[in-house]
């Protein structure tokens, strides 16, 4: 018997209609023999309409409470989708958060996971239940409060208990058939990848890629869980994420040059105007930025002019971080020396990863040939060993992404099918 953890989105579950198809999915899944554990996001829209109810009431939420009140949403899902199995005959059990053993730190709407202890689940399981969780929540032994994982932590959760519970795979179930060369509603020539390798798709993840959230990946990848991202709507094959170093011996895969093309249009731009350049001050300036736990991503310094010996410093953070981050650096303008800021919310990243790049040649020439020819100009650019990535105008950024997809072979014969909701 083998042990299959699955997740389902919020767009899976969006009503009742959606919860019993989810439920029958489940209920096949532990007909065909198999012990099933369960994580679940909030139905549909229902996270965004309690964030607008608690923006209604008070501008200033405390962070306890509005932890309070996002978790109420997968705890409504994780009721109705048990009784929704229970109907069918099967006997199911929600947990929450902290019933499951889900033990975070003290960070609200950030939390992150330091400890999960499934006794209550594994109980379940062995008396023969199925066991649904609520996703995206914890409980702090620090602080005794329930605790919120951010935005995507269900992902995080289902690997979580996975590695926890020591699971054969864990399901990722969305609203798309797989893990697509880009992202299928921008690019609709975008074909669904069989395997993609856990670095790629971390990669991908990371440069703005929604299928998976960027912590469910670390997390499966640090603790070798596999994971396969499959359609709720639908029982074709989804991809495989797997980690090339666990294949067995002679299982190994010809890896494809490129595995995707990722666009971001969540991020902002900050230039620094006049900078002194001198040793110590670009250290200031990013620890300046660091104190507002704002992430920067692309940095880029000009040359400097050799008349003032000043310098320009660019890079790219979170637009939600955006403020507290110029309203720092303004606040130390004269200890730092700078002229001016400028802030430039209407860019768009787009990324080309693959762990073949490492030893295939070209990759660079002919992706900037892709953009010239579609006359897209390129603000910054940022390289790691698998990946490419290019600051455009957020306006122009889908037609090159289309641009880079054709001009590397990835489009498929058939358009991508989007079978609702966000791709989460």
């Amino acid at each position: 018997m083998s042990l299959i953890v699955q997740k389902f989105g919020g767009s899976s579950v969006a009503d009742a209609e959606s919860i019993k198809r989810v439920a029958k999915r489940i209920v096949e899944t532990r007909k065909a023999g198999n012990d099933v554990v369960v994580a679940v996001s909030a139905m549909g829209d229902t996270t965004d309409e309690l964030l607008d109810l608690a923006n209604a009431v008070t501008p200033f939420q405390a962070p306890r409470e509005l932890d309070m009140l996002l978790s109420a949403g997968e705890r409504i899902s994780m009721a109705l989708l048990a009784m929704a199995i229970k109907g069918m005959g099967h006997d199911a059990r929600s947990f929450t958060g902290s019933q499951a053993g889900m033990i975070t730190d003290a960070t609200h709407g950030a939390a992150r996971i330091v400890d999960v202890t499934p006794v209550r689940l594994r109980e379940a399981l062995d008396e023969g239940a199925i066991v649904i969780v609520a996703g995206f929540q914890g409980f702090s032994r620090e602080s005794r409060d329930i605790t919120t994982l951010g935005r995507g932590g269900s992902d995080t959760t289902a690997v979580a208990l996975a590695a926890a519970l020591q699971a054969d795979v864990c399901e990722i179930y969305t609203d798309v058939d797989g893990v697509f060369t880009s992202d299928p509603r921008m690019v609709k020539k975008a074909a669904k990848l069989d395997r993609i390798t856990s670095e790629e798709m971390l990669e991908l993840a990371a440069s703005g890629a929604k299928v998976l959230h960027i912590r469910a990946v670390e997390y499966a990848r640090r603790h070798g869980v596999t994971l396969h991202v499959r359609s709720s709507f639908n029982n074709t094959e989804g991809t495989i994420v797997y980690d090339p170093s666990r294949l067995p011996e002679g299982a190994a895969v010809e890896e494809s040059v490129i595995a995707g093309v990722a666009v971001d249009l969540t991020e902002a731009k900050i230039t620094v105007v006049g900078v002194p350049d001198k040793p110590g001050v670009a250290a200031k300036i990013f620890k300046i930025v660091a104190n507002t736990n704002a992430n920067v991503d692309v940095i880029v310094q000009n040359v400097s002019a050799a008349t003032t010996g000043r310098t320009d410093i660019s890079f790219t953070l979170p637009k939600a971080d955006g403020e507290k981050a110029l309203t720092a650096l303004a606040n130390a303008k004269d200890s730092i020396g700078f002229e001016s800021l400028q802030y430039d919310d209407q860019i768009g990243k787009l990324s080309l990863v693959g762990n073949a790049m490492r030893s295939a040649s070209g990759v660079s020439a002919k992706l900037f040939e892709a953009l010239y020819e579609a006359g897209i100009n390129i603000e910054m650019i940022s390289t790691s060993e698998i990946r490419i990535s290019v600051v455009t105008r957020a306006d122009s950024v889908a037609d090159a992404a289309r641009a880079v997809h054709t001009a590397f072979g990835l489009d498929s014969e058939v358009d991508a099918v989007v079978h609702g909701g966000t791709g989460r």
